[in-house]
This record gives structure tokens, sequence and C-alpha cells, in this order.
């Protein structure tokens, strides 16, 4: 595994519901499905909801660590993330191409007795999480079928 590679996360149907999944990362265990109004049964949060959760957990990571090396007043961080389609130009993307989009709206909060500089810079910080990266960036999926 190199440095940057991360353990393999496993996602296996369960079958005690229809689309239940139970995902292993490490040593631990979480379920996600689908909501009933798209035929599950709302055992567990959707993927795309995982993907926000990433997200999210991944923004306030990113600037806790970058607070702490700079020994910044940062009391407490939270973040709320949405998702939805909607048309690229939405985005501000830069790219002129049509279409739909898969949009993520993040909001930060800050607390602490942060100067107007540190919570600009924080903001700043945010885009830089691994996470919002590889969603606004150039991921690439492959895909291979393998036995078991």
């Amino acid at each position: 595994m190199s440095q940057h590679e991360q353990k393999p996360v496993a996602i296996s149907e369960t079958g005690k519901g229809l689309y239940q999944n139970e995902v292993t990362i490490g040593a631990h265990k979480l379920i996600a499905g689908e909501p009933k109004e798209l035929g599950g049964d709302d055992s567990g949060p959707t993927p795309m909801e995982l993907v926000s959760a990433a997200l999210g957990s991944c923004t306030t990571i990113t600037l806790r660590m970058y607070a702490n090396r700079k020994d910044w007043p940062l009391e407490h961080v939270s973040a709320q993330i949405t998702h939805k389609k909607g048309p690229r130009e939405d985005c501000d993307d830069g790219t002129g191409k049509p279409g739909l989009v898969d949009i993520f709206t993040r909001s930060i909060a800050l607390e602490g007795p942060l100067s107007d500089e540190q919570r600009e810079r924080l903001m700043q910080i945010a885009d830089k999480c691994p996470v919002h990266k590889a969603l606004s960036g150039n991921s690439c999926v492959r895909t291979h079928e393998v036995s078991l």
C-alpha cells in the first residue's frame, strides 16, 4: 500500500433489507441503504449522504489540524452539507459546459475568538481538504470484476 493509498473499504449486501449494505472500513462497520421512496427500507444513510458526510468530516478535521498547527483559538468547528443536482452554471466552474452536476453546499461554523484574517484563512483552507479536492478535481474510478 502506497503512502497515499487508503485501506480497502468493503461493501456487501446484507440480505436483511432491500438495498441494505454493510460497509466495513478496517475495524469499523456501518449500514448504507436507500430511502423508502426509492424502494429501500431506510435502514442507513444513502451513498450520497455518506459522500456528504465524508466532505463535512474531512473539512472539520482539516480545519482543526490547521488551527492546532497555528495555535489559533478555534474552540469548535462544525459543518453542514447539502447535496442536489443542478445546472452547471450554478457552480461557476468556468467550463461553460451545459448540463447537470452534483452541487454540494457546505456551511461551516467557526467558534472562538478568531481574527477576521484567521477566519478568512480557515475558509480558504476548507477548500484544501482531500475530499473537497477529490470531488472538485480530476478523479478517476477504475472498475474490474473479481472472482470470490
